[in-house]
């Protein structure tokens, strides 16, 4: 008699780092187009000021995304939707594989940005859904894996551009097998959130925070705003900087930048993990607003290595800061409300993310690029201090009921 043996569903363990490397994966090939800007730049003959539009309109086709679908997955499942944005983002591979002038870039990166932010808030909830609950690694990945798959995406197309020739075929082919290969196995993953009433109505374009999560998202919001902020500054003319105010025309170099910034945000995050959420988003702003100030005094001295240095601790501080704000404003959600929680930390990241980067480009045209960043930074800082003091601030008067004695706890 034939014996039929059931296939074995993958492990909860294997399920959570698998999702965790198509995180990885999805956000590395976001950061493949910026060491190639340059490259497109010098092709198609277009300025600063329209590089960072088509870097920008990655960021608001994921918007648009985050705000239709971002909650999706909490209705329908998690694989639908991950299998159904990962053909979407193989489609976009080939837009850039067969890119021959700006029209293309544009379209590629629209399409992009759809299917990132599709996936973006149903990765981050199974994450949370797979986590162990004696060690729950969620928010760890969660806040890690941009900085490792910029850098990864970055300093991969780095070294085809110096070392390769014709490396956006090689790239863009490359990972359109990989995304349509991703969308197959994805299916093979359980399903970690049945099926609910409300699929149609949560298309509404909406930023959904649950009640119970209102008051820490809003504590959140200037950490967010000063750390993406930079980053996209970086993404967008990090290699343009290196080349146009210190001469260093090598693309290698320009990636590296990216990695030093976004790599050390995993470092930041790693390092800070065992640290209380709130301490680890004050101490990573302070670090961060130290590092900027480094950028604007590399920038006003002409020195490359401080340059570096700064991204460096820059880096180190976002890494710390977004984590401690993952983890506060994903601590105690229900499992229904976890894809439409994440796209709305999503939404305002990645609107401060593109918004500041196109004023920027914009206004190097006008007053150069250099002058730019000094500007740029100056303002960052600001927002980065601010949001220290306002979380330091909350955190003490929090603090404050515990040390009253009775009877002024009750008169208060």
């Amino acid at each position: 008699m034939a014996t039929y043996v059931a296939a074995r569903a993958p492990s909860r363990s294997t399920t959570f780092w698998s999702i965790a490397v198509l995180l990885v994966l999805v956000l590395a090939a976001s950061g493949v187009p910026s060491p190639l800007y340059r490259v497109y730049q010098e092709r198609f003959g277009f300025s600063s000021g329209v590089l960072t539009t088509v870097f920008a309109v990655y960021a608001f086709a994921l918007l648009v995304s985050l705000l239709v679908v971002g909650a999706l997955s909490d209705h329908v499942g998690r694989r639908p939707v991950l299998a159904g944005a990962l053909v979407v983002q193989a489609g976009a591979m080939v837009l850039f594989l067969f890119a021959d002038g700006v029209g293309w870039l544009m379209a590629a990166r629209i399409v992009q940005g759809l299917a990132t932010g599709a996936m973006t808030g149903a990765l981050g909830a199974a994450l949370l859904d797979f986590q162990r609950s004696d060690r729950p690694l969620g928010p760890l990945v969660n806040s890690a894996s941009p900085g490792l798959g910029l850098s990864l995406g970055a300093v991969g197309a780095g070294l085809l551009v110096e070392f390769v020739g014709a490396p956006t075929d090689w790239v863009f082919g490359v990972l359109t097998g990989v995304f349509l290969l991703s969308a197959a196995g994805v299916l093979l993953l359980p399903e970690s959130s049945p099926r609910t009433p409300g699929a149609l109505a949560s298309l509404r374009p909406q930023v959904h925070v649950p009640r119970s999560q209102r008051p820490a998202f809003l504590v959140v919001l200037p950490c967010l705003a000063a750390t993406w902020a930079l980053g996209g500054l970086y993404a967008s003319l990090g290699p343009s900087l290196v080349a146009g105010v210190f001469g260093v025309d090598d693309h290698l170099v320009g990636s590296l930048l990216i990695l030093a910034l976004n790599g050390t945000g995993l470092v930041g995050s790693l390092t800070l993990r065992g640290v209380a959420p709130e301490r680890a988003m004050v101490g990573g702003a302070l670090v961060f607003a130290v590092g900027v100030g480094g950028t604007v005094a590399a920038l006003v001295a002409g020195s490359l290595a401080l340059f570096f240095g700064a991204a460096v601790v820059s880096g180190f501080g976002f890494g710390g800061a977004f984590l401690g704000a993952m983890a506060t404003v994903t601590r105690g959600v229900a499992p229904g409300e976890r894809a439409g929680l994440l796209s709305s930390v999503f939404v305002v990241s990645y609107l401060v993310f593109s918004v500041p980067a196109i004023a920027a480009g914009i206004a190097a045209g006008e007053i150069g690029l250099e002058r730019t960043a000094e500007i740029y930074g100056a303002a960052v800082i600001l927002l980065a201090l601010s949001a220290a003091a306002s979380l330091e601030l909350r955190r003490r008067r929090a603090a404050e009921p515990a040390l009253l004695q009775p009877e002024d706890a009750l008169a208060a």
